[in-house]
């Protein structure tokens, strides 16, 4: 780990600063997170969520105050490097949505989600090697004085890949395009039928 005095390297600098650079949908609510400590020697990391308004529903509405949608991005950074990364910086995410009651059960679903990141990677040209991760649906039920909805079904994804470059402003918006998806925003530019007047 470095000496917590020590300034961060340059190509670290660089690669923040392009994160810096996200200009999201206004959909999408971007703040930056305090990154999980000795992942890396240099780390950061930014959380992205979608409005409640957005879906057309408040956070109230189920009594729990935080979005159906929400993911975190982490820049990790080792100059020495490591062997699984193939080099010497790693982005890594974890994202959460709320699944609808139709979608339980979908077997497809895993496919789908894992195609909404991949996607978005090459639709941006964020290039890039070492492209890992998992799906998994998840589902709980609460009994008793536990507060939030009786029951959550989840679909969760955690992926991590190695960016080509220090330029980190193409994996961001892709990073960004992946939480839309996630939580079924139409296209930037396309109105939602459900949203539509006559």
């Amino acid at each position: 780990m470095p000496d917590a005095t020590a300034s961060p390297p340059p190509e670290f600098r660089r690669a923040v600063a392009s994160l810096g650079t996200l200009r999201p949908r206004p959909e999408l609510i971007v703040t930056a997170l305090d990154a999980p400590p000795r992942l890396a020697p240099w780390t950061w990391a930014l959380s992205v969520e979608v409005a409640d308004s957005t879906l057309g529903r408040g956070a109230a509405d189920d009594g729990v105050d935080e979005s159906d949608t929400s993911g975190r991005l982490i820049l990790l950074h080792d100059p020495a490097g490591q062997d699984a990364w193939e080099g010497t910086f790693r982005l890594v995410c974890f994202v959460q949505a709320r699944l609808e009651p139709e979608q339980l059960g979908d077997e497809m679903l895993p496919v789908v989600g894992w195609s909404w990141l991949t996607e978005a990677l090459e639709d941006h040209g964020a290039d890039h090697v070492a492209l890992g991760g998992t799906v998994t649906q998840t589902s709980s039920v609460r009994f008793g004085d536990i507060a939030g909805p009786r029951r959550d079904d989840d679909v969760e994804l955690r992926a991590s890949w190695t960016p080509s470059g220090t330029d980190l402003s193409r994996h961001a918006a892709a990073f960004c395009s992946f939480v839309a998806s996630a939580a079924g925003l139409p296209p930037v530019g396309a109105v939602s039928l459900a949203h539509r007047t006559v």
